[in-house]
């Protein structure tokens, strides 16, 4: 039986909280191993995986930088360059917040590539939510596959007019600049097509509205999401008992 939208939504969204809230990097790393490995069962890995470094290679570089080397509490210093000083305190740290986001992100993303959108936009409609929140929601969870089918078109169409991309670092910032700029206009140019199509169809009007979509609802799935929730929030409310200062009046 296929996952409601909600469910699977419901799924993500907690385990990024759990994640987030149990503050272990070895937890973090099993978790983005399950996404990926749900990601292969679901034939989106290379999409996922490619998606995900693209948005992590540099928060992961910038985290190795700031909290690598530039870790005031830093005391155990494996190596030193001048100012910069590589402390096992710091790696550790970096290590933690890049597997929690990897996690995260990975979560997301595999939520983004095997959601069906329209049916994700209809069970939202059923919840009585307003269909402004469904059309960002779904905007959103299609961002990225549409900016990565737009780049390699922008891309192909740019080396077929002679754009050479060397391998020095300016080389390809260079081109990455003249890529980013066509994508950011085409996506600007895309989102006011479409607010002009919605608002002439009537999707900001008020009043009563038909789906002609009719979507299964199992019972075990509404138990799992609210039992999703609860744990969701039960981690959180034990991490914020755990951090409370000792003897620190509440």
């Amino acid at each position: 039986m296929p996952l409601h939208p909600l469910t699977a939504l419901t799924a993500a969204c907690c385990a990024a909280v759990m994640t987030t809230a149990a503050g272990s990097w070895p937890f973090s790393v099993g978790v983005a191993l399950a996404a990926v490995l749900l990601a292969a069962r679901a034939g989106v890995a290379a999409r996922v995986l490619g998606a995900g470094t693209v948005i992590l290679g540099p928060l992961f570089l910038s985290l190795l930088v700031l909290h690598g080397f530039f870790f005031p509490e830093g005391d155990t210093v494996l190596a030193q360059w001048g100012p910069a000083r590589m402390t096992a305190e710091g790696l550790n740290f970096a290590l933690e917040l890049a597997s929690r986001t990897a996690a995260c992100v990975l979560l997301l993303l595999l939520f983004s590539f095997t959601v069906n959108v329209p049916d994700l936009t209809t069970a939202l409609a059923a919840r009585r939510l307003p269909p402004q929140f469904s059309f960002v929601l779904a905007s959103t969870l299609t961002l990225v596959p549409a900016m990565a089918a737009r780049l390699a078109r922008i891309r192909h169409a740019q080396e077929a007019r002679g754009l050479v991309v060397r391998r020095g670092l300016l080389s390809r910032l260079a081109a990455a600049r003249l890529q980013a700029v066509p994508l950011v206009l085409g996506m600007v140019e895309d989102a006011g097509l479409r607010a002009q199509a919605l608002d002439a169809r009537g999707f900001g009007a008020p009043g009563p509205r038909t789906s002609y979509r009719q979507l299964e609802d199992p019972p075990g799935q509404r138990i799992f999401r609210a039992a999703a929730l609860l744990l969701a929030a039960a981690a959180v409310l034990l991490r914020l008992i755990t951090a409370w200062p000792a003897g620190v009046p509440s």
